[in-house]
């Protein structure tokens, strides 16, 4: 028992700390940065890895260590899961929210839009999900969703390039766009931002951040999802667009960046089964994802930079790699990798659920439901990485938050919890 407790202490002092640098440290990692770029457009797996053996020297035990540290929520004691008789009660508060909202209007002037795409693949994929779980409600939402769809489709069409684009306001509120302002501020500086900016959409990416792979990866699949319901061929016309947009898109340093890519990819190939869509997201992987993350030690299966070690991009991968896994042949070669990959960062940070509390809500939903909804061969594949009992902490937490009127999970969260009350009835 003492040894059990000495090991909780130990792992408790691991997550509790934020990774802290020296300056000489952030001007290593700094100039590694740029020979990280030039070696994954060089399409070789290995030297990208070499590269981040050498950063993982660098950091030292501070690698997998977070930004920021991890804030943990304390479960519901006794609390209960999602009664599957009660989808429509439960998700109704956020039906109302949503249609109360309704800023999707075609036509806007997205210079003055202060929200991004995300925001409608989320509610798109919320609405779908709950009529799933609730049949009934499917003549409430489905026109929510195809109108945010539409929406989708009339930006893409806009910007030009097949991405699903990023509005072009300037010095809007909100994490997302203060990034975009220090991006579109360099792209001024540097006098390329008139090439950048169409019809007041963010529609490429000379610097080659990355970040517009969030948006777009988020709505393609939000548009794969409602082609399979719909069979609205505008839908998988937009969605292979921003697939093929996605997948001639360089591979950056900002490993969660490349997983939106990567889950498109893979969902476009399980559509479509043309194997470019495979190819890409299998390179993906290869340059833009696995490399990043801890194979050995305390911290093995985070991803070793502070931004991507944090829990809600953790999870933005875990979800990507079950995507991936899901449709990778058996025979394929790197399936072992994958597996070996996905298997790690699940139980790199699953545990924390069960031993310390809720770090994360909604990226660890989206992505523990994925995995949850695997094949049982694939998952069997993982052996044990505590999903049903990180799920069901999960769960808990955000039933009771609903039944108590509080919105404790974002829509496209709770609706796939509700999705999976409706299953266990089934």
């Amino acid at each position: 028992m003492r040894v059990l407790l000495v090991v909780l202490v130990c792992a408790t002092a691991l997550q509790a700390q934020e990774q802290a640098l020296s300056s000489a440290q952030r001007q290593a990692l700094k100039e590694l940065r740029t020979r990280l770029v030039t070696t994954q457009r060089g399409q070789d797996p290995a030297a990208v890895r070499a590269v981040v053996a050498e950063s993982l020297r660098i950091l030292g035990d501070q690698a997998g260590l977070p930004e920021v540290k991890d804030v943990h929520r304390s479960p519901i004691a006794g609390g209960v899961l999602f009664s599957a008789d009660r989808v429509a009660e439960a998700f109704g508060p956020y039906a109302d929210h949503i249609e109360k909202i309704r800023w999707w209007k075609v036509g806007l002037n997205s210079t003055k839009l202060n929200h991004a795409l995300r925001e409608t693949a989320t509610i798109t994929r919320a609405c779908l999900a709950a009529s799933r779980a609730e049949p009934k409600l499917t003549g409430r939402l489905l026109p929510i969703a195809r109108e945010c769809g539409d929406f989708m489709l009339w930006a893409q069409s806009e910007a030009g390039t097949g991405v699903i684009p990023f509005p072009a306001l300037r010095h809007g509120s909100g994490r997302s766009f203060e990034v975009s302002e220090r991006y579109l501020v360099g792209l001024e500086k540097s006098g390329q931002l008139g090439s950048v900016v169409r019809k007041g959409w963010v529609s490429a990416d000379p610097a080659e951040d990355g970040g517009l792979q969030f948006d777009n990866g988020l709505g393609g699949c939000a548009l794969l999802e409602l082609f399979a319901v719909t069979r609205d061929q505008r839908y998988l016309d937009g969605a292979l667009k921003a697939a093929d947009w996605a997948a001639a898109a360089p591979v950056v340093p900002n490993w969660n960046y490349n997983s939106f890519s990567m889950q498109l990819l893979a969902q476009a190939y399980e559509a479509t089964r043309e194997d470019r869509y495979l190819v890409a997201a299998r390179r993906k992987f290869l340059l833009g994802v696995q490399p990043g993350q801890i194979a050995e030690g305390a911290r093995a299966g985070r991803w070793a930079d502070a931004h991507n070690a944090r829990p809600a991009y953790h999870y933005i991968m875990v979800r990507a790699l079950a995507s991936l896994v899901r449709i990778v042949p058996k025979d394929d070669a790197e399936r072992p990798a994958l597996l070996a990959c996905l298997r790690l960062a699940l139980r790199a940070r699953n545990h924390d659920f069960i031993s310390k509390g809720i770090m994360n809500i909604d990226s660890s939903i989206e992505a523990l439901v994925a995995v949850e909804n695997l094949p049982s061969t694939v998952r069997a594949e993982l052996g044990p990485c505590e999903v049903l009992d990180a799920l069901d902490i999960l769960e808990r937490y955000v039933a009771h938050g609903v039944m108590q009127g509080k919105s404790s999970a974002g829509p496209e969260a709770c609706a796939l919890l509700l999705e999976r009350a409706a299953r266990r009835r089934r």
